[in-house]
């Protein structure tokens, strides 16, 4: 099992798919529509990540904040894994839609699911857009990694192909729901983020760094994949060098490097994380949590949980999410 796989795997992750537009040039339109349909669904320990799926055509896509730009075509998965407010559109410099003096988009009705028709008449562009959910805590060594906005491109082969399928059986899912709606839709998000997260790394240059690029290392990824599939073993750094073909100070040196902090301190913040998943999925003794969690005594464990998350396990259990406490957390 490799450490991407086995953070995909202990996630529960959620996804939809919401907005089917078409919009022909010159457009724009401000990227924010999901958040307010979904904002009081959303618990606030949760993550979204927004993602555009362009099925024909082309856009600019610019973070409004900084003003950084990226262009998509037909075959491009655009990924928003900070929920970062956009523009996109055929024309970035045109008020976008919603703007006085812009004029009316043709809306669905339907609260669940958009399907939109807006712009001026000429070239198409033709995209799906969605969200996926997961647990802020548990997928912070992926999203960490990653860029505000991400341009992958899937292109027009098989996997391309497999992709459309899997947004367009999305479509048809948010459209008429159904027994297994939800669950269809949570696996559909799952196998879209795999098949994006596994182009990512591929395209990563040599030089790279963050957690993805640890992944891809043979020495570091040996680490990260022995704690992550056991994460309550007392793991030492001598014997995760051993295992990975390293000396101690060289698999220190290098995973502090790639990943942005030592080996220890990464096993004790996913054995946190993991901890506070089972704090919030049942009623699980604390004291048993903090022996899978690795700590000798449930006093060490309640310190670290709060150094972490800003309260305590009971506390984080009582209050559900504990959500103003994690956003302080994790930034």
């Amino acid at each position: 099992m490799d450490a991407l796989s086995d953070v995909l795997k202990s996630v529960h992750m959620d996804g939809a798919v919401f907005l089917n537009a078409e919009f022909t040039a010159p457009w724009c339109v401000r990227g924010e529509s999901g958040w307010a349909i979904y904002r009081d669904r959303v618990a606030p320990a949760e993550h979204m990540v927004f993602f555009h799926f362009i099925m024909q055509g082309c856009c600019k896509l610019r973070l409004r904040d900084t003003g950084e730009m990226v262009e998509a075509g037909a075959g491009d998965l655009v990924l928003f894994p900070q929920d970062d407010r956009h523009l996109m559109g055929s024309d970035l410099h045109i008020a976008a839609l919603g703007d006085e003096g812009t004029g009316a988009a043709e809306v669905t009705d339907d609260p669940q699911f958009i399907q939109i028709r807006y712009g001026g008449g000429g070239d198409a562009t033709r995209f799906v857009c969605g969200y996926l959910l997961c647990s802020r805590s548990m997928c912070r060594p992926l999203f960490e990694a990653l860029p505000r906005m991400l341009r992958i491109p899937i292109g027009d082969g098989h996997a391309a192909a497999l992709l459309r399928e899997l947004l367009q059986a999305g479509v048809r899912e948010s459209l008429h729901a159904s027994p297994g709606t939800a669950s269809t839709l949570a696996k559909l998000a799952e196998l879209m983020l795999v098949e994006a997260m596994r182009r990512y790394v591929e395209s990563l240059p040599p030089e790279g760094r963050g957690w993805l690029a640890g992944l891809r290392d043979a020495h570091v990824g040996r680490a990260l994949a022995l704690m992550h599939a056991d994460p309550a073993k007392p793991w030492t750094v001598e014997e995760l060098a051993r295992a990975s073909a390293l000396s101690r100070s060289a698999l220190a040196e290098r995973f502090a490097a790639l990943v942005g902090e030592p080996p220890m301190q990464y096993l004790m913040r996913w054995r946190l994380a993991l901890a506070a998943q089972r704090l919030r999925s049942g009623n699980e003794a604390i004291t048993r949590i903090a022996e899978h969690s690795g700590y000798e005594s449930e006093a060490a464990f309640n310190r670290a949980f709060k150094r972490e998350f800003g309260v305590p396990p009971a506390v984080w259990r009582r209050s559900g999410m504990g959500s103003e406490s994690l956003a302080k957390a994790e930034g």
